[in-house]
Order: structure tokens, then C-alpha cells, then sequence
């Protein structure tokens, strides 16, 4: 039986940051994951991943960017998610087990920043934003494939920042969720169901961190 979730503030220079701790009853590794520019932890993925590892002795770290905790609706700079996810990194680190950095969107791109700096054991870039819609000349290809550690992508099959044929040959492993948009909704016409659209990406990531030993 998992512990029930519980919620900690951080203190960090970009502001008051919070993580919700969802943890595993004999937790192996911890899995910290952020939000993307325009959302929450509220997102199907993330509360998909914090109902399904804390089961396989992973304990999911739910993490808000202090301008979500300042109840702002527009992200600030990347420089300054980097420094908010900096000043964090210590408390996620503060239980002695391997951590591995995570998010979704713009949180997927923190992760996939500091990385080697902060000594991420991997990172879990969900719905990685390869390039802004529309303008696949403006590619963010450089962070991901700059991460140094072992990488998965889990990326819709129809994400207008990047369907999964648009990525560059590299290192990571890459999961598709099919008929996916940014958000990992399907439409009624794929024949999905959002649950089996959930199952497929959990199953991706719980079979990846297994495989990390």
C-alpha cells in the first residue's frame, strides 16, 4: 500500500516552488516531474504517472514552478524555470535515492537542461516541444539530445510541437502515444479512449524506468 500524497513548499531564487510527494511504500527511485507553460500537475500524464509508479516503488514527485504557486497564468523565461527547478533539486534529492528529472512541455525542457549539472540518474521528456508550432526551422533539438544521461521522449503522434517522425536520430528512446496531441488527448475517431491513451504512456515509462536498474 502507497502512502497518501502530501504536500511540501521550497523556497527557491525564482520564488515559493511546491512539490506534491506521491510516495511508493519501499520506494526504489524518485520520479520528479513538472508542469508545462500553460497548466498544472493537473495534467492527464502527470496524475496518470502519479497513480501508476508509486506501485512499482517509484515515488512521484509532483513539482510547481513558483509562478504557478504565485497563481500567475503565464510562464516566466526559461532562465527562470531553470532556477526554480535548481532550488529545488536539493529537497527531491533530500531522500537519498536516484533522481529522475521529468516534466511535460517546458518542464520537459528544464529537465532536459540541468540534467547533468544537478546529477539527474535520467530524465522523462513528455510532449517534448521540438519546435514551436508551425516553425519546425526553430528547433529545440539541442537540449534534448544535450541531456548526458539516459533519456525517454513520450510524444503524441499528432503534436504540432513535434510528432514523433520529426525527432533527430540520438541516444534517447522514443514512445509514441498514437493520435496523441500536445496534451496526449485522442480524438473519438482514433479508437482510443483516453484511459487506454494513459495506458499506453505508463506502460512506455514504467517498462523505461525498470529497465534503468
Amino acid at each position: 500500500m502507497s502512502r497518501q500524497p502530501r504536500t511540501q513548499n521550497v523556497t527557491t531564487d525564482a520564488g515559493e516552488a511546491r512539490i506534491t510527494w506521491v510516495p511508493a511504500s519501499a520506494p526504489r527511485r524518485v520520479l520528479a516531474v513538472s508542469h508545462g507553460a500553460g497548466g498544472g500537475i493537473e495534467a492527464r500524464d502527470l496524475k496518470a504517472l502519479a497513480a501508476a509508479l508509486p506501485g512499482h516503488g517509484v515515488t512521484v514527485a509532483l513539482v510547481e514552478q513558483p509562478w504557478r504557486v504565485a497563481g500567475k497564468k503565464v510562464a516566466p523565461a526559461p532562465k527562470t524555470l531553470d532556477t526554480g527547478w535548481r532550488g529545488l533539486w536539493p529537497v527531491l534529492a533530500a531522500p537519498g535515492l536516484p533522481v529522475i528529472a521529468g516534466g511535460r512541455s517546458a518542464g520537459a525542457r528544464v529537465a532536459c537542461r540541468t540534467a547533468t549539472e544537478l546529477g539527474a540518474a535520467a530524465v522523462l521528456a513528455l510532449s517534448f516541444p521540438l519546435h514551436p508550432p508551425g516553425k519546425p526551422e526553430k528547433s529545440r533539438a539541442d537540449e534534448l539530445l544535450g541531456t548526458g544521461v539516459p533519456t525517454l521522449v513520450v510524444q503524441g503522434g499528432n503534436d504540432p510541437f513535434g510528432k514523433p517522425g520529426e525527432f533527430p536520430p540520438g541516444s534517447y528512446t522514443l514512445a509514441e502515444v498514437p493520435h496523441g496531441d500536445h496534451g496526449f488527448a485522442v480524438p473519438k475517431r482514433s479508437g482510443l479512449t483516453e484511459e487506454q491513451a494513459m495506458g499506453i504512456l505508463t506502460e512506455a515509462v514504467t517498462g523505461w524506468l525498470m529497465s534503468l536498474g
